[in-house]
């Protein structure tokens, strides 16, 4: 056995010495330049240097970068170590048998963690920066509360304050997270919340208004900007954000190369991109330097269908119109989203990379209902006792079409999946499924404003 790394037939685990020492930045290797941010006053590309007071600088010498790897600091790697990271990749050989399937079934374990997601990849990188500016303060929004916790976590790593704008929905099915928030020491608000002129005005439109991830974006920038002290941390969407995460694909390409495979099929959840590309982007590097032809699934939810029914258009990224406008995938920044219990995928837009890959073609993105993805959940459970999040299910309903797929046709495929996330906070959606009193959504129609940029 190589002395780099544990494996058996289920796991392969990667020893700490073999941890990735620099993240991949997918920019440099795109066919062409991503179409840049633009300045909703001028719709002319916006200076990176305005985004400045909004976030650190580093991360913002990070999002335009298009160096290929960008080194983790050594205080990151260390934080990463004690997560723990290098991340397991599981051979879910139960599921295969279970599914009689000739297909073979990876997931990369990204719930171990001590918010259990993927999150703290960015979320600790992103507190390690601002912290060395001199930041004293984080401001966030989040929607199932994943991000929220990673970073009130980071932020007490690194010695930060945070406060997090949940939406209100989320806040209402998950007293969970705010629980987790609150043993760290962050604030958490519902959002829409009183603590925002943005917040405010819509709570007295309506009371019970059940929020978005776009307004909950829109309460974090306002309060960021009221701040000296202050910047915003921004959970997916946005690059320098993917790119953290693709410590998640760098470490699973090393443990496909020790178990002689590699991935036919690289799938993965979409709300605003983060887990996805993350996982897929070192894979996709492959792919865009001709040396495979491996397929990229992006899955999301019907409710949100931001890239399976959006448009490939520029769009702010919050509902009060605050923040520049990004060219992605989106169903308009004034979509009100359905109360699904999936919370992180509530997202009215797509990160403008995956966007981009959507829209030339390498890469598919599908859609589905929430009972049928909670459906898939319970097929995991029975056949691996694993509890999955809402969000992770819907790539694992896609895993299990495709493993049924090749049940029928005789093919052998290499199926993996990112494991995003566990549902263990998530008992009080499962208990509605097991009740029979989940509820499908999926929009009639989809109207999105068309910015024509003047540049």
């Amino acid at each position: 056995m190589n002395a780099k790394v544990q494996k058996s037939e289920h796991f392969t685990i990667l020893n700490a010495d073999e941890i990735p020492t620099s993240w991949y930045n997918i920019q440099a290797d795109l066919p062409e330049r991503l179409p840049p941010p633009l300045d909703p006053t001028t719709l002319k590309p916006i200076d990176p240097k305005v985004l400045e007071r909004i976030f650190a600088k580093e991360l913002i010498r990070q999002e335009v970068s298009t160096e290929r790897f960008i080194k983790i600091p050594e205080e990151v790697l260390d934080a990463y170590l004690r997560l723990p990271r290098p991340t397991p990749l599981y051979r879910a050989a139960r599921l295969e048998k279970f599914l009689k399937t000739p297909a073979k079934i990876f997931f990369k374990c990204e719930n171990f963690s001590p918010t259990g997601s993927h999150k703290t990849n960015t979320a600790l990188a992103q507190a390690y920066y601002n912290k060395e500016q001199g930041i004293k303060r984080l401001v966030t929004e989040t929607g199932a509360g994943q991000w929220g916790t990673a970073l009130a976590f980071s932020c007490v790593i690194f010695g930060l304050s945070c406060r997090i704008y949940m939406v209100r929905v989320s806040y209402q099915q998950k007293p969970g997270r705010r629980t987790i928030v609150q043993l760290y020491g962050a604030e958490m608000f519902p959002s829409p919340s009183e603590q925002t002129s943005v917040g405010r005005k819509l709570l007295k439109e309506n009371p019970n208004h059940p929020g978005t991830l776009g307004i909950a974006i829109s309460e974090a920038i306002e309060d960021t900007v009221t701040h000296e002290d202050t910047r915003y941390s921004l959970g997916s969407v946005l690059n320098h954000v993917l790119m953290h995460q693709t410590i998640i694909g760098l470490e699973a390409k090393k443990q496909f190369e020790i178990i002689g495979e590699y991935p036919d099929v690289v799938c993965g959840c979409i709300g605003g991109g983060s887990n996805y590309a993350g996982f897929c982007y070192p894979f996709m590097m492959d792919k865009l330097n001709g040396r495979t032809e491996t397929e990229f699934v992006a899955c999301e939810s019907k409710a949100v269908p931001h890239t399976t029914k959006g448009v490939y258009t520029y769009d702010f990224g919050d509902t009060a119109q605050l923040t520049p406008l990004l060219k992605m995938l989106t169903i308009g920044h004034g979509y009100v989203c359905p109360p699904i219990h999936a919370g992180g995928l509530r997202y009215h837009g797509m990160a403008p990379s995956i966007s981009y890959l959507i829209h030339s073609g390498l890469m598919r993105s599908v859609a589905y209902h929430q009972s049928e993805v909670f459906q898939a959940a319970q097929i995991l459970a029975k056949a691996e006792g694993l509890i999955i999040a809402p969000e992770t299910a819907h790539s694992l309903k896609f895993v299990i079409d495709e493993a049924l797929k090749c049940r029928e046709t005789g093919e052998k495929k290499v199926i993996a999946m990112n494991y995003s996330g566990h549902g263990l906070l998530d008992l009080g959606a499962y208990e509605q499924y097991l009740a029979g009193k989940l509820a499908d959504y999926e929009p009639e129609k989809i109207e999105v404003s068309i910015v024509n940029p003047k540049h």
